[in-house]
């Protein structure tokens, strides 16, 4: 193949940032090697990529032969590109029909996947369309009239559009399910097989996850026709993220986090919590302290939630509290730690949260705040994981999560206009200081720049937390549920 079309190609700066054997341990072949159409070629080598991870060498040649496929891969291992990429390749760009369904639990990661789509296919003449609950129903009518080859979206909007003969799916030979496990769990199933009616008989199945549970297993026996077995993760841990617990009374978090924010040169971080009124109460206590941050939970309108997680993706805040709603294949290079404000219940959740920090094998940071209440929890997802989850130290290796150049770290694509049409979010979408929706449904926060203290230096004047104040062992008395947090006097505010 000539080289010449190489050269004109707007190539990014090469992410130079260390990565784990999770995306390096591979067979040594090139995407050139999969004799994929140039146009392809072009759009991945413009958007960065520079050689297949494990799952992209193992499911791409695969998936274009026409076979159906069950992966499982590690978060963070570049699941998307793995299926996107073939179907980019297979789609014929002069058929105005639905050629391709990608079908994923969630609105956020069902914009995110499209714009891999639209990113990796810029140059092959493909459209792709999202849709998803929470959005107008009208706008989708409208955009369906035109040329679609790529129809990402949720379960609940697509059979609403399949079963009312909006969506034709007679020719979509490619159907798709990402974050497998959620979408075969009791909230999706059913919708899931109803959707498949609406697909041709022999269409081709294509199945990604991190895990598999038994009700993967069945849809596999009863909808796949004899499928590739891809399965890259002999155990359910994550190499290149550092993770710490800080063992703290309930009323104390919010000083330990301030503490941590002082403390860590964060890049961006995720602070998860395990309910929606506790993610808007602490993202008005990050906001009286002085610290910009964004919100997202499922009771927000979806336009709030999209103007949020786009400028959270575009750096425009470094901090950002969520409930689980953002768990699942959420990909924001620049997130360097993520904190468990609410320590979960499960190791699957554990597991997706902090895959948040650490993408695409680079390195990240877990810190877990854990009161007397949650120890059994904390026992039991280190025994599910076979891992360990350490004491936090007086201070922490910068080398385990900050990288070397900070220019290395990628921006993350800008989300097109066409992609925007169905979520007009104009609006300002800020965190509101009295954490009350205003009458136009905006909500403010105060502009990043105007809070230089977030720039996380450490100064060696500063007072290092003792390693006992993150460990003291509160065993003689439980503590309360809800969430009490004392106010912070100012000359407090760089203590513990």
């Amino acid at each position: 193949m000539s080289e010449d079309w190489k050269s004109q190609l707007n190539i990014p700066k090469k992410d130079t940032r260390p990565q784990t054997e999770d995306v390096l341990n591979t067979k040594g072949n090139t995407f050139e090697d999969f004799y994929l159409k140039r146009e392809l070629l072009m759009g991945i080598f413009e958007a960065g990529f520079e050689k297949p991870s494990p799952i992209q060498e193992e499911a791409i040649p695969v998936a274009i032969t026409g076979r159906d496929i069950l992966a499982r891969a590690k978060n963070g291992t570049g699941k998307t590109a793995a299926f996107v990429i073939p179907t980019l390749e297979k789609i014929k760009p002069t058929l105005n029909k639905i050629q391709a369904l990608i079908m994923v639990p969630t609105r956020e990661l069902a914009l995110q996947t499209s714009q891999v789509v639209r990113t990796l296919g810029k140059h092959c003449g493909i459209t792709c369309m999202v849709t998803t609950g929470g959005t107008n129903l009208r706008d989708d009518i409208l955009r369906l009239n035109d040329t679609i080859h790529v129809l990402v979206g949720t379960p609940g909007r697509v059979l609403d559009l399949a079963s009312r003969k909006i969506a034709n799916l007679s020719d979509c030979n490619l159907f798709i399910m990402d974050e497998a496990d959620k979408m075969l769990s009791r909230d999706f199933k059913t919708i899931i097989e109803q959707i498949l009616y609406f697909l041709p008989k022999n269409h081709q199945s294509l199945l990604f996850s991190a895990t598999f549970p038994l009700t993967v297993k069945e849809f596999m026996v009863k909808h796949l026709n004899k499928p590739y077995e891809i399965n890259l993760m002999e155990e359910l841990t994550l190499k290149g993220i550092t993770q710490y617990y800080a063992f703290v009374e309930e009323r104390q978090k919010l000083h330990c986090l301030n503490t941590l924010f002082s403390k860590l040169q964060i890049n961006q971080a995720i602070i998860f919590c395990n309910s929606t009124n506790r993610v808007e109460l602490l993202a008005k206590k990050i906001t009286d302290l002085g610290y910009s941050c964004y919100y997202s939970h499922a009771r927000m309108k979806q336009q709030e939630r999209n103007r949020v997680f786009h400028e959270f993706r575009q750096g425009k805040v470094r901090t950002l509290v969520c409930s689980d709603l953002l768990t699942r294949g959420i990909d924001i290079q620049a997130v360097n730690v993520v904190i468990n404000f609410d320590f979960p219940k499960t190791a699957e959740t554990y597991l997706h949260r902090i895959g948040r920090s650490g993408r695409f094998g680079h390195l990240g940071l877990a810190i877990n705040l854990i009161n007397w209440n949650d120890r059994f929890n904390l026992y039991k997802i280190e025994q599910e994981l076979g891992t360990e989850i350490a004491a936090i130290p007086a201070t922490i290796d910068k080398s385990l999560y900050v990288a070397e150049d900070s220019s290395n770290v990628p921006i993350p694509m800008t989300i097109t206009d066409n992609q925007q049409h169905q979520q007009p979010h104009q609006q300002n979408t800020q965190i509101s200081h009295n954490n009350n929706m205003n009458t136009t449904g905006s909500i403010n926060i105060p502009p990043q720049q105007n809070h230089p203290q977030f720039s996380m230096n450490i100064h060696p004047t500063q007072q290092q937390p003792h390693p006992q104040q993150f460990q003291q062992n509160y065993m003689t008395q439980p503590h309360p549920q809800q969430m009490q947090y004392p106010p912070i006097p100012q000359q407090q505010q760089q203590q513990f």
